[in-house]
């Protein structure tokens, strides 16, 4: 497989460390019972728990991580008690990361591992921050423009936001 250029793989980077900022965002200062939160949707079904999307989002990355190394392994997890959750989600963004950072020839193009793995995990922290809205835990709107996101800072330890609103 041809290696992906440099550009390529930066921007990738970014997009991981953009996962960190808005993910950690999503997760910090949330109740432990904020795991277990369950809203019924319009249509009568029942969404996944705040838990069960954060265990599905390490999923995504130990995947993306597989999918660096050329193998299309997945695997579906149980989510943890909620700290162990986040945490998890930090230690799959770090692993993904550093692999992405050691340089080594990837075992899939940049851009499939952004559409797959990175692109739906975008998503589902978005899910997570409408969650906090609805479970009466809501966190403040930002201008992520400004943030600063940085690649490699991929762990809980995040720049303070530099333009909030309500």
């Amino acid at each position: 497989m041809s290696e992906p250029a440099d550009s390529a793989r930066d921007l990738l980077r970014h997009s991981v460390a953009t996962v960190a900022y808005r993910g950690g965002k999503a997760v910090r200062g949330a109740p432990p019972e904020f795991a277990d939160f369950r809203p019924v949707s319009p249509a009568g079904k029942p969404s996944r728990t705040p838990g069960e999307i954060l265990a599905h989002v390490g999923d995504l990355y130990d995947w993306a991580l597989h999918l660096a190394d050329g193998e299309h392994v997945w695997h579906d997890s149980e989510p943890l008690p909620w700290p162990q959750e986040v945490e998890r989600f930090f230690a799959a963004l770090a692993r993904f990361d550093d692999r992405l950072a050691a340089g080594a020839p990837l075992g899939s193009p940049a851009e499939k591992l952004f559409q797959g793995p990175v692109a739906d995990s975008l998503q589902h922290v978005g899910q997570l921050t409408y969650l906090r809205r609805l479970a009466g835990v809501p966190i403040r709107g930002e201008n992520y423009y400004r943030a600063d996101v940085s690649a490699g800072r991929v762990g809980a330890e995040q720049a303070a936001p530099r333009s909030e609103f309500n």
